[in-house]
């Protein structure tokens, strides 16, 4: 099948959403293609935001809701960018619709299919922590709020049809097949975010050996309120209530020999955030932060540090850890670490130690550059046209980008580049008419 010319947004992240919903308000068909079976992105993982520590899901799922039902927004989760051709000024595009065994027609969104699946496997929108069903939704409030079938480890029990056919719904639909939905559009927007930084490359951090090292994403889950602990934090060896936590930064930034050389710009202020969140949910809790430089540029930034500091008590080391590792009659960890300042190399005894991960070029980046025909950057972020007066646009005239797709950072930066994004997007496509 076809469609009318529009703007093409890929990615389904904060920053996709921002950009999907400033061109739709322009009047303008947005095409948002997300890989995922709901839009959100990292966002939605995330219990809190900073300077200011209001609710994540608060700000995101208005957005979502609103895309959802934008009549100038079409969603198509569950898809990919396959090829990308040049028609005139504009493009054709193909994009491969996943099946996902759900007819979104029929399917209420009620969840008794999951009740009565088998087979449960980790929960990745709960960063590994937790399990879901083989059939699901990603979080409550995603959009579209309907189930999918994941193929990898479904059993074919077709359990869920029949559980779905007694209530009348009759939406599993078990013959389903890709589908080819092809685009005639006159710009793109990249909007593709980014992963985190794989910490298992780190060896002498113990991620993945030791239970109670985890990343920041681990612990934003474990502090959520809808997470797989309903808000407890807890240890993950013996359950019990961490008395001592470390912060680890710049694991996987500004380290020229086992990850990044850029700084990731967030992972200061996430610590920080976290750690005061750490302090609120358990009141005598130590924190301690291992750091090289704390980057505080941002409004607001340099307020948040000093009331960590000040108001919570919240320790600031300056040194770069150098190995951790575990007592096994305790699972305690001990962080071994120069301190920077007066050149001593000390060891501290900790319940649970949270590495602040660093932002990595999503998954599948190559292939969509090679799709778009759009250079990459050293570090294989996607290449602006200019980096000192265009950093929206890209190489490719009608191409343009935003968010982490272009380089690290926070959020509020990321919604701006968004609508600047949408913007160039509209005037492009108005100026060509």
């Amino acid at each position: 099948m076809s469609k009318e010319s529009g703007v093409l947004i890929i990615g389904g992240g904060i920053a996709g959403i921002q950009a999907a919903l400033d061109v739709a308000d322009q009047g303008v068909k947005a095409y948002l293609v997300e890989k995922t079976p709901s839009v959100g992105g990292h966002m939605a993982m995330l219990d809190k935001t900073f300077p200011t520590l209001d609710c994540s899901a608060c700000i995101l799922t208005p957005k979502m809701v609103d895309a959802g039902r934008h009549p100038n927004v079409e969603l198509l989760t569950y898809s990919e960018v396959r090829e990308v051709k040049r028609n005139g000024e504009g493009f054709q595009v193909k994009i491969l619709k996943k099946p996902r065994y759900v007819d979104m027609s029929k399917c209420t969104g009620c969840g008794v299919c999951a009740r009565y699946c088998p087979i449960e496997v980790a929960d990745d929108f709960n960063a590994g922590i937790g399990v879901r069903k083989a059939i699901y939704v990603p979080f409550p409030q995603a959009v579209p709020l309907k189930y999918t079938i994941d193929e990898e480890h479904c059993i074919k029990c077709e359990l869920c049809k029949r559980v779905c056919e007694s209530i009348g719904a009759e939406a599993v639909n078990l013959d389903q097949v890709p589908v080819d939905v092809n685009l005639n559009v006159g710009a793109i927007i990249i909007a593709t975010g980014y992963k985190p930084f794989d910490v298992r490359r780190k060896k002498a951090y113990g991620y993945g050996k030791y239970s109670n090292v985890l990343t920041a994403l681990e612990l934003e889950r474990l502090l959520s309120a809808a997470g797989p602990t309903a808000g407890h934090i807890f240890r993950l060896s013996d359950g019990s209530i961490p008395k001592r936590v470390a912060f680890v930064q710049c694991v996987g930034s500004r380290d020229l020999h086992h990850s990044y050389p850029y700084c990731s710009r967030v992972c200061c202020m996430y610590a920080i955030k976290d750690s005061i969140l750490l302090k609120e949910h358990i009141h005598d809790v130590d924190v301690t932060i291992f750091y090289m430089d704390i980057r505080t540029y941002g409004k607001g930034f340099e307020e948040l540090y000093q009331r960590a500091e000040e108001e919570f008590g919240v320790h600031f080391k300056r040194g770069r850890v150098a190995r951790i590792y575990e007592i096994p009659e305790t699972h305690n960890l001990i962080v071994r670490a120069e301190d920077t300042e007066t050149g001593e190399i000390i060891e501290e005894d900790f319940d649970m130690v949270i590495l602040s991960v660093g932002l990595a070029p999503p998954d599948g980046i190559t292939e969509l550059s090679k799709i778009l025909e759009i250079p990459l950057d050293e570090y294989g972020f996607i290449r602006e046209a200019d980096i000192k007066t265009n950093t929206i646009s890209t190489k490719v005239q009608g191409v343009f980008v935003a968010g982490t797709a272009l380089s690290p950072k926070d959020v509020p930066d990321s919604v701006s580049e968004a609508s600047a994004a949408a913007m160039k997007a509209v005037t492009f496509l108005r100026r060509r008419k």
